[in-house]
């Protein structure tokens, strides 16, 4: 029988633990940080360690107590989302989708910061088909496939259905889809031939070409950058003390797995798209 989601959490949190010690001090505050496998859980760890490790340093030193920052990957996105909502988790990195649906569910959940791209707001999702596929226009996909990421996705799910409800595609007009979970997967599944489409993250689509996979942009748009979030109930003292480091953190090498242009004031009114892209895919069906 699989562990329940709150179990799966504290395992990864034990487990995880020891990576993300901050610098002694005088009493001792943990935290528990959390997010969900959006890619490989190896590279999950890998991107967030050199960040955590930081946060929990700078926070200790202006806090005058130590921080230690634990991680918590929860196995899909509904999780890690009722990971937040529960109070399983301190703080969390999340899309924006999984943000709007955590925030209906748990009002007091509020954004620390978040992540700026080249000191913009928004960066690109992509729908990407396979290197020699004949297709040139969104249009074409009509009776096609499509390979869409997690059903809670925002650039794998809700803005990729908003680009097709563009042009005149709903469920019914594909020969088939499906939700495969995380980005590489989709990625992958377009260049094996599996699927004519799929919609997936630039960062990703830029790894798997790096890679060899045969696949092509078709189409990009925008997508809101990622929120960093606090549980509801935090201490706001302990909030502002994350966002203040987040804000004024510049080193590159502490930034470059998390976001390379740092990060940027944010508040619940940047992801009024997003709600309007959740609600429209109602029409998508399926």
């Amino acid at each position: 029988m699989p562990p329940t989601p709150s179990l799966f959490i504290a395992i990864a949190s034990v487990a995880l633990a020891a990576l993300f010690t901050a610098s002694p001090g005088g009493a001792e505050l943990n935290l528990i940080f959390g997010t969900y496998t959006a890619d490989k859980p190896t590279t999950t760890v890998r991107k967030f360690k050199p960040f955590l490790t930081y946060l929990a340093g700078a926070m200790s030193e202006r806090l005058g107590e130590q921080v230690t920052v634990s991680m918590a990957i929860s196995r899909n996105y509904n999780d890690g989302i009722d990971a937040l909502v529960q109070g399983q988790v301190d703080f969390a990195r999340f899309g924006p989708a999984s943000y709007v649906t955590a925030k209906q569910a748990e009002d007091g959940i509020s954004i620390i910061a978040i992540e700026s791209s080249k000191g913009e707001k928004t960066f690109k999702g992509i729908i990407a088909v396979h290197q020699n596929s004949t297709i040139s226009s969104l249009a074409d996909l009509r009776n096609g496939s499509f390979a869409f990421g997690s059903e809670l996705s925002t650039i794998g799910r809700f803005l990729a259905q908003s680009e097709l409800l563009d042009v005149g595609i709903s469920a019914e007009d594909l020969r088939y889809f499906e939700y495969l979970g995380r980005h590489d997967r989709v990625g992958t599944a377009v260049g094996a031939g599996d699927f004519d489409a799929g919609a997936l993250k630039s960062s990703t689509f830029a790894k798997l070409v790096e890679k060899n996979v045969p696949i092509r942009e078709l189409v990009s748009f925008d997508n809101v950058t990622k929120p960093w979030l606090a549980r509801a109930g935090l201490d706001p003292a302990i909030v502002e003390t994350m966002r203040r480091v987040m804000l004024e953190t510049t080193d590159k090498e502490v930034l470059k797995s998390v976001s390379k242009s740092g990060f940027l004031e944010g508040n619940d009114k940047d992801y009024i798209t997003i709600r309007k892209a959740m609600i429209r895919s109602l029409e998508f069906g399926g």
